[in-house]
């Protein structure tokens, strides 16, 4: 086995663990959960956005492990090798999703450390980040191929010809 099939793997694991383990935290309104994200909503509160992290918001924990749990889907069947463009996909899902996870804890009042686990939680972040972004470099020529699939279908579809 090649060594970047092997580290396609293990970073394809880690994020998929990560993400798969937070779902027990925002699918049972776990406390941590309820912390995190009434602290993000009173904040929006105080910005004109009240209810944007709140149960039923753009951005709530159900919203936002419903793409979490799609990525992981994704990163995992990607794993095959004819099916390689759902990694693609789910590794650009991954860091759309910790691109915001990172950019709330480092500039809204959550912090870094909003459930007292010495940051973890944060760290947890930046490592799906970064494996999500080695990822997406991986499979470069994917996202370019279903770009390129898109943009075709556009094309075909009269409803968008001038």
């Amino acid at each position: 086995m090649k060594l970047t099939t092997i580290i396609r793997t293990v970073l394809s694991v880690f994020v998929s663990i990560i993400f798969l383990d937070s779902l027990r935290f925002k699918f049972t309104d776990a406390p941590e959960t309820q912390e995190i994200f009434g602290r993000l909503d009173a904040w929006a509160g105080t910005l004109g956005a009240p209810g944007l992290f709140g149960h039923s918001g753009l951005f709530s924990q159900y919203m936002i492990g419903g793409a979490e749990l799609v990525a992981s889907a994704c990163v995992l069947i990607g794993l095959l090798p004819g099916l390689r463009r759902f990694q693609a996909l789910g590794a650009l899902l991954g860091i759309s999703i910790m691109s915001g996870a990172i950019s709330f804890h480092l500039f809204t009042p959550l912090g870094i450390d909003p459930n007292n686990d010495g940051g973890g939680l944060f760290m947890a972040a930046v490592g799906v980040w970064f494996s999500c972004l080695v990822l997406v470099v991986w499979n470069r020529r994917e996202l370019a191929a279903l770009l390129g699939d898109f943009i075709a279908a556009l094309v075909r579809d009269d409803r968008y010809r001038s």
